[in-house]
């Protein structure tokens, strides 16, 4: 592949037309079908080719594809009974919503013959609500359980106790799960079942504990730094745990939601700026109550600050105070979560934050675009003068500046841009520093397009 990094490109350009991507699709390349399968406009010729292609791992890369539409990827059950998997999987892409299959292809695929292939579809993250809430009375336990997990809010009181009752233990126990923050004996019953299990750390932190199991679980240090978390550890223990000498228990005493900030700060506690730590619970439930995220909003504990920061519902003067936050990974939860982050925040910490996760701030709606590019048009750092090319007033005479710019990451950014006068696009579609910028221009006329593949020995 090495040597087609235009074909790889091409296969991305969302103007290529239906032969030059089927040109793409006959070379079996991974890589490149791969990239194919993420088209913008995966329809027509193409996604008819992908469906009754030859090689499985073809059809399957058009199952796991999320910009293909639903009734496309449902139209894959029609074929070999191998593809169903795929389907009932679906795509997973990183923060983007898939659309659901359409019902017809969920009753197939709850109904398939593989086991594997129902049990994919029910744990499939978008299969829709309304398919699951039935499963609550299905005859297979582990639909009954999947319905409990995931669509417990959604269910009758009949069904809800019906699950709490039901005859297989595991959906007892996933039942009780959504119940035990409001329910003490339903606590103390899984604290008893789950010893020993990963899931006892879930409960000991989030069930609501009886004065008697409270008072075990301390004396036995049953997974303190997690019971520390619990809101319903009686404060009179909790206190007793702030001088603990785990500092992960400390730190999670110092967190809990009764304590003012003279008690927080009498605890020592730490938290190094790599540090990751999971949201508060707590925070997250009062995630619509303004009080609470003020009061942890203006906290000297970073803990709290992180945990509110990532709520959606954050008061916008909260908002900007955490802009402002000594803490970056404060101000990266409060970029990648709230609607309102200051475009300010986003374009400082894209520049500036060492994190990965900058990288993809760009694709955030309130990513600025407009007077980037007398602000970094001439900057002295590459990547910020790759800024300049989003403004949407950067006239083709920059773009095609840019385009000769020593920096080969900004010379590849200007060639994608369809702002480029088209004699300097096809210089740079001849260079190999920026073929892939220039075969991804959707302005790339499709002459060009042919002649590259040509060029790379793609064949007809």
């Amino acid at each position: 592949m090495a040597e087609r990094y235009g074909a790889y490109a091409l296969a991305g350009n969302p103007a290529a037309p239906a032969d030059v991507l089927l040109r793409l699709l006959a070379l079996n390349d991974r890589s490149i079908t791969h990239r194919l399968s993420y088209h913008p406009a995966l329809t027509g010729e193409v996604a008819e080719a992908m469906l009754i292609h030859p090689e499985r791992w073809v059809r399957h890369l058009l199952a796991e594809s999320f910009t293909a539409a639903p009734e496309l990827r449902a139209r894959l059950l029609d074929g070999p009974a191998s593809d169903a998997m795929s389907v009932a999987m679906g795509p997973h892409p990183y923060r983007i919503r898939v659309e659901p299959l359409p019902d017809h292809a969920y009753e197939r695929l709850l109904d398939h013959e593989r086991g594997n292939v129902r049990y994919e579809t029910v744990g499939a993250p978008s299969t829709p609500d309304h398919i699951l809430v039935p499963l609550a009375g299905h005859a297979d336990p582990y639909f009954r359980r999947a319905a409990s997990r995931r669509v417990w809010h959604l269910l009758g009181a009949d069904a809800r106790s019906a699950l709490l009752a039901d005859a297989d233990s595991d959906v007892r126990t996933s039942a009780s799960l959504q119940v035990m923050d409001v329910d003490e004996e339903r606590t103390e019953e899984l604290v008893r079942t789950l010893a020993g299990d990963w899931r006892l750390g879930e409960v000991v932190e989030r069930g609501r504990l009886g004065r008697a199991l409270a008072e075990r679980l301390v004396a036995e240090e049953v997974l303190l730094a997690r019971l520390a978390l619990n809101p319903t550890l009686p404060a009179g223990l909790a206190a007793g745990l702030a001088d603990h000498e785990n500092p992960a228990v400390r730190l999670a005493v110092s967190a809990r939601p009764e304590l003012s900030e003279d008690e927080r700060a009498a605890i020592d506690w730490r938290i190094d700026p790599e540090d990751r730590l999971p949201g508060l619970w707590w925070v997250w439930n009062a995630r619509h109550d303004p009080e609470t995220l003020r009061r942890c909003a203006t906290s000297a504990h970073t803990w709290l600050r992180r945990s509110a920061a990532s709520c959606p519902g954050l008061p916008q003067d909260c908002v900007e105070l955490l802009a402002g936050d000594a803490d970056f990974a404060v101000r990266l939860l409060l970029a990648e979560g709230h609607p309102q982050a200051p475009a300010e925040l986003l374009l400082d910490l894209y520049l500036h934050g060492t994190h990965r996760a900058v990288a993809m701030l760009t694709s955030r709606p309130g990513f600025p675009e407009a007077g980037l590019a007398p602000r970094f048009a001439d900057a002295t750092d590459p990547r910020a003068r790759t800024l300049a090319l989003r403004d949407p007033a950067a006239t083709p005479e920059l773009v095609e500046r840019l385009s000769r710019d020593p920096d080969a990451r900004v010379r590849r950014a200007a060639a994608r841009d369809p702002r480029l006068p088209a004699p300097r696009l096809l210089e740079l579609l001849a260079d190999p520093d920026t073929v892939s910028g220039a075969a991804a221009n959707p302005v790339l006329p499709p002459a060009e397009m042919a002649a590259l593949l040509d060029r790379e020995g793609v064949p007809h």
